[in-house]
Parts: structure tokens; C-alpha cells; sequence
């Protein structure tokens, strides 16, 4: 038998060990939390530089060193925009094109995640496969081409032809898809057993069971049509539908010295976005945490 100092001693090693290990924790646990702070703060402060700049002269821009407080503070820099730009057209048409895109997204990625996740039928596997292998092919090697095509059919220099680039999208099935799995199955044929159609599965349990990930792909399209700058510089050459992110790179060319109003645009440019994903994030953090994990 171990004599009782040999006990206490074994004790009193297996508390200093946890104690150390729980310490070192702690060490790395703080470094982490100063990383993200730095991380963060690297990140936020242009922010707050552009927003501080569009309420100042245009000689005080560009101060050193950085005046963070502006003196007087210029307001009126958010009236002249849109008399020197026209910026409400600009918005109009940017919100339009992401509203419906979103809307297609969530529409088009919902119905074909539910077909993959929970029909049945024969090669779903590998055409899913074949579907998100899409993703890795980048815009630009067929961007040409489909240019063509769509010149073609007389949809170039129309809104029309922004939302039909972006309806459908692997990356809104594969999510959905993801979620769809997270749903147990005895769900699904219980509302058969009661006498729903497939829709009906679709529309009245699995879509009320999806407001996380139908959340996240919405607030995902939104920003992603928001601040598509390629996709309407190439096909709506019109000024009068240009969005936002075009009208501004014309409006910077022509008022290329005038830095407080090009701060102007940029934070009426990022706004939108800022105030969407302030008001979805528990929804956007729920759906992409819960993406991908088995029910």
C-alpha cells in the first residue's frame, strides 16, 4: 500500500500540475482576447477615419496629424452629394437589385436544398456534387462568353440582366442544403403521413424551421449584390441604372479632389449594410453555427 506522505505528495503534485496547466489556459486565453481587440480595433478605426472625414472640409481631409474630432463639423457634405450626385438613383437601384436577388437567392436555394436533403431519387448525390463544384470555378474565366449570350438576348444594359446573373447560386443551395440536413427526417414523413404534399412539407415545416440559415443567405446575397461593382459595370451601361458602387467610381473621377464628398458616398455606400447586418446578426451567427450539424 502507498504510505501517507507518498498519497499527499501525489496530491499535492496533481494540484500544482492542474493549477500550471489552468494558468498557461488562462495565458493563452488573454493573449487571444488582446489579438481580437487589436484585430478589431485595426479593423474599425478606417471606418471611423472615413466617417470623420465626410463631416469635414475638404482641405482638412488629409491633416497631420489626424484631427478624430472635425472643427466645425461640415453637414452639410450629406446635401451636396446629392445635389452633385445623383445618389438617390443610385440607391434606388442598388436596393432594388439586392432586394430581389436576395429574395430569388432564398427562393431558388431553399426549393433545391430541399430536393437534395430530403427527396430521393436516383444520382442526387453526385449531382449535388456536380452542382456545388461549380463554386470553384471563378466569374471571370466565363464571364466573357456569357456576356455574349446575354447580349445576345438583349437582357445587357437592363436591370433584368443583374438578376438573372444572380438568382440561382450553388453556394444558396449548399447552405440551405447544409440546414435542410440538421432537420430530423420523422418530421418530413410525418407531414406526408398527414397528408402533405411535397410543398406542402416544404412550406409549412421546413421553411418555419429555417429562419436562422433563410437569415443568413438573405443578409449574404444582400451584401453581396450591394457591393458587386464588376457584375453592373460591365452590363448596365445606362446612367440612369447604374448602383451605387458604379454612379460612385464615376462620381470619384469626376470630383477626384474632393475628398470629404467622396468620404460622403463612401459612408452612404456602406450604411445599408452596416444597419442590415446590425439588425440580422443573432440570425446570420445562429444559421452559420448551425449549418452542417446533424439533427
Amino acid at each position: 500500500m502507498t504510505s501517507a506522505p507518498a498519497r499527499v505528495e501525489l496530491r499535492t503534485s496533481r494540484s500544482h500540475h492542474h493549477l500550471t496547466r489552468r494558468r498557461g489556459y488562462s495565458v493563452y486565453r488573454t493573449l487571444g482576447y488582446i489579438a481580437l481587440i487589436v484585430s478589431s480595433i485595426a479593423i474599425f478605426v478606417p471606418f471611423v477615419w472615413m466617417i470623420v472625414s465626410s463631416l469635414k472640409r475638404n482641405n482638412d481631409v488629409f491633416t497631420v496629424p489626424v484631427q478624430w474630432i472635425p472643427d466645425p463639423v461640415v453637414w452639410h457634405n450629406y446635401a451636396d452629394i446629392f445635389v452633385k450626385a445623383d445618389m438617390v438613383t443610385w440607391i434606388r437601384n442598388t436596393m432594388l437589385l439586392s432586394v430581389i436577388v436576395a429574395f430569388l437567392q432564398v427562393l431558388t436555394g431553399s426549393l433545391a436544398g430541399y430536393g437534395f436533403s430530403k427527396g430521393r431519387f436516383p444520382g442526387r448525390n453526385a449531382l449535388f456534387l456536380a452542382y456545388i463544384a461549380t463554386i470553384a470555378v471563378p466569374w471571370p474565366a466565363y464571364m466573357i462568353p456569357q456576356f455574349i449570350l446575354f447580349s445576345k438576348l438583349h437582357l445587357a444594359n437592363h436591370l433584368y440582366s443583374i438578376i438573372a446573373l444572380q438568382a440561382f447560386g450553388a453556394f444558396g443551395v449548399f447552405l440551405m442544403k447544409q440546414f435542410f440536413d440538421t432537420v430530423p427526417d420523422a418530421l418530413v414523413e410525418a407531414g406526408r403521413l398527414d397528408g402533405l404534399s411535397e410543398f406542402g412539407v416544404y412550406r409549412r415545416i421546413m421553411l418555419p424551421l429555417s429562419i436562422p440559415a433563410i437569415a443568413s443567405l438573405s443578409l449574404l446575397m444582400f451584401v453581396t449584390t450591394w457591393n458587386d461593382y464588376l457584375g453592373p459595370l460591365l452590363y448596365l451601361r445606362n446612367p440612369s441604372i447604374w448602383t451605387i458602387q458604379v454612379g460612385l467610381q464615376h462620381f470619384v473621377g469626376q470630383y477626384n479632389s474632393d475628398f470629404a464628398l467622396i468620404m460622403t458616398g463612401a459612408v452612404l455606400s456602406v450604411l445599408p449594410v452596416a444597419i442590415l447586418f446590425g439588425l440580422g446578426q443573432r440570425y446570420f451567427v445562429e444559421g452559420i453555427a448551425t449549418t452542417g450539424l446533424k439533427g
